[in-house]
């Protein structure tokens, strides 16, 4: 599969080869919810095109953005809960029409023991989301909303490798758990202060 030996080409050609033989290939809609809170996984999700959002759901239904998955990634809380046989506290929601692939929890072991460059690609699963959520907690706990406003625009950039961002300022606020009043006045500012330049549909970010 041309497109499993693109988004993760450090994989050995036999773990190439389990990975064709036992995951179930999805194509997944934007809108789609995957993962919901207090649901079992029995399998974790390699990325191979698209965007999904993992993020926490209080009893209101607001939201708090934890990660993205993108290409070439997989999601560490999965593979957790499936590890461990326990329910999800988190949601996943496909944000841009994605192909995964859904690996069996069976397989995850096997190959944890079998394939170097799956027991590292775990390892490194594990550490990248350990990272990225402390940056969360440090913006949440220490920062203020412009502060965290300005680090969130930054993330989505470089995570998509482009300074255009279509996204609306109610779904810059949602993710935030802010109010769209307090994040377009704040985009003000951010573009008064040449950080930005506000359009009608996308949100460009400035040298």
């Amino acid at each position: 599969m041309d497109a499993l030996k693109t988004a993760f080409p450090n994989f050995e050609a036999g773990l190439i080869d389990g990975i064709e033989a036992h995951a179930v290939h999805k194509h997944l809609k934007a809108g789609e919810i995957i993962i919901r809170t207090g649901q079992y996984i029995q399998s974790t999700l390699l990325v191979l095109s698209g965007k999904i959002k993992i993020f926490r759901e209080d009893q209101d239904g607001n939201e708090f953005l934890m990660y993205y998955l993108l290409p070439g990634q997989a999601c560490a809380v999965s593979m957790i809960c499936a590890t461990k046989m326990e329910t999800s506290q988190i949601m996943a929601k496909v944000l841009e029409d994605a192909e995964v692939l859904m690996i069996p929890l069976q397989q995850m072991e096997s190959w944890m023991a079998n394939y170097k460059s799956w027991y590292e690609f775990v390892i490194n699963t594990y550490r990248l989301r350990f990272d990225e959520l402390l940056m969360v907690i440090d913006q949440v706990a220490f920062r203020g909303m412009d502060e965290r406003l300005e680090f969130y625009l930054k993330r989505q950039a470089e995570n998509l490798g482009i300074k255009n961002l279509n996204i609306s300022h109610q779904e810059v606020a949602n993710e935030l758990n802010s109010s769209r009043e307090v994040i377009s006045r704040l985009l003000k500012k951010m573009e008064q202060r040449g950080l930005v330049k506000l359009h009608r549909n996308h949100i460009e970010l400035l040298d």
